[in-house]
């Protein structure tokens, strides 16, 4: 765990938004105005091998721009919020020690929520009530086991896909360890979070028109499959990673998993790899919306940077401390 005083008083930029509206172009564009250098904000981004399907900058842009906790993990490796948060913290660190500034870029809301309020430390693990589940969920599926989530804790259910068989199982861990619902842990941390870890931050939210939006979803999504995604599940498929890894279970990788496996044509596929990115996009949007952010339409470039302008000269006229 980060032993980060707080709060941190040295300036941070996020840059957020729902996936496909644009936040690449500008982070690359801010970046390179203020000297920044770029902390990922994306759950997906941290995998290696997994490129296409999670739209990362290419190795040029990130030759240009420093990026950070992007392609640190493996594809079947463990990560979570608790160690996102103990990662950026280390970088946001690290870049101010060069009187740098970090430029938060991505679109997981649970990761910005984690690192600006923390997160609760105090649930526990239950290794033996873990095994259990593993065994259980082995034996009926994952269906089963997400029935009784939604018995005991309709809020986590509705918001953890089936699929999703890390966080699945967790939920039904805490629950079964602690007596409270995952939910119940989480609006207890809420009232009781009152340290207030960032002291200068501008968080930039970047939106559109819903329907743009889902028009560049569209698009985005028929580039994916030209570019090549089908090839990445194949390359990835022969490394040896399983199907039933939480990340090949990610939007984009779960879908390609049904076409090669028979189960969809390629035009299903696209349809509803279009539809789950939308369905996505709108969860997005609930989750920044519950935080303090300013919103930006992304074709307002000047009135952003004028922000940002802003943001930068009242940080700097501000002794660094």
């Amino acid at each position: 765990m980060s032993n980060t005083p707080f709060p941190i008083k040295k300036p941070v930029i996020a840059l957020v938004g729902p996936t496909a509206v644009g936040k690449t172009a500008l982070s690359l564009h801010v970046a390179e105005k203020y000297g920044c250098e770029i902390i990922n904000l994306d759950s997906m981004q941290i995998y290696r091998h997994m490129d296409i399907g999670t739209a990362k900058a290419s190795c040029e842009e990130r030759e240009k721009i420093v990026h950070h906790l992007i392609d640190i993990k493996d594809p079947d490796e463990a990560y979570d919020a608790k160690r996102y948060v103990d990662d950026a913290l280390k970088c946001i660190a690290d870049i101010h020690k060069r009187n740098l500034v970090p430029l938060l870029t991505g679109g997981t809301g649970l990761y910005l929520k984690s690192l600006l309020e923390g997160l609760f430390d105090n649930i526990g693990e239950f290794p033996e009530i873990r095994n259990e589940l593993q065994q259980l969920l082995d034996k009926t599926g994952s269906s089963k086991l997400h029935e009784e989530l939604a018995l005991v804790d309709c809020i986590s259910a509705k918001r953890i896909h089936y699929n999703d068989r890390h966080r699945l199982l967790r939920a039904l861990e805490i629950y079964r360890g602690t007596g409270k619902s995952w939910t119940d842990h989480l609006q207890d941390q809420a009232k009781t979070a009152k340290v207030k870890r960032f002291a200068d931050i501008l968080i930039a939210g970047l939106t559109v028109d819903r329907k743009l939006l889902y028009e560049r979803i569209n698009t985005r999504t028929s580039y994916m499959l030209q570019s090549g995604l089908k090839e990445e599940v194949l390359k990835l498929l022969d490394m040896g990673y399983q199907q039933d890894l939480r990340s090949m279970q990610a939007i984009g990788y779960r879908h390609m998993l049904e076409y090669l496996n028979g189960n969809w044509t390629i035009e299903k596929t696209e349809e509803l790899l279009a539809r789950d990115t939308r369905r996505y996009a709108k969860r997005q949007f609930t989750w920044f919306n519950k935080m303090n952010i300013e919103w930006f339409d992304v074709s307002y470039e000047k009135e952003i940077l004028h922000r940002m302008d802003e943001f930068m000269a009242r940080s700097q006229n501000n002794e660094w401390q």
